[in-house]
């Protein structure tokens, strides 16, 4: 009879994959046992009345009911220009590259946009102004601004 054509190395390599495979086994077993038989109860979230997500459900007694028209998305429709047209302020920061700044209103502290096309002299920041307030695409905007002396 021949001898074997397993050599020691082949030998080795055939040992550690069948130990590989007997290990990888015994952890697929050992994970199926420990696995809990959980369902769809265990994977289902809630959000509380404070928005935090939670296990239990809500309590339905602290449910809150929402009129759809009481909802308001975007800038408030009101308008809240005082009556007085020719308003005073200081100006808080303006960009002369940009040509656009803002007034701080004295009365309600208030940030009013200006651009430099609504001016009629040339501002600065820290000077004091007398404006008119118009309702722009954005919100209020100064017009007709000029250096109160």
């Amino acid at each position: 009879m021949g001898r074997s054509q397993e050599t020691f190395n082949k030998k080795e390599v055939k040992n550690k994959r069948d130990k590989k495979r007997k290990d990888k086994e015994k952890k697929r077993l050992a994970r199926k046992d420990t696995e809990k038989k959980g369902g769809l109860d265990d994977m289902i979230a809630y959000v509380d009345e404070n928005g935090m997500i939670t296990s239990t459900p809500p309590d339905p007694t602290k449910k809150k009911v929402f009129n759809v028209e009481d909802i308001e998305i975007g800038v408030p429709k009101g308008d809240n220009i005082p009556f007085d047209p020719v308003r005073k302020g200081t100006v808080s920061f303006f960009n002369d590259s940009k040509g656009y700044g803002f007034i701080r209103d004295a009365e309600t502290k208030e940030s009013i946009f200006v651009h430099a096309n609504n001016t009629l002299e040339e501002i600065k920041e820290g000077n004091l102004v007398s404006y008119e307030v118009e309702k722009g695409p954005k919100g209020l905007t100064a017009v007709q601004v000029k250096i109160i002396k």
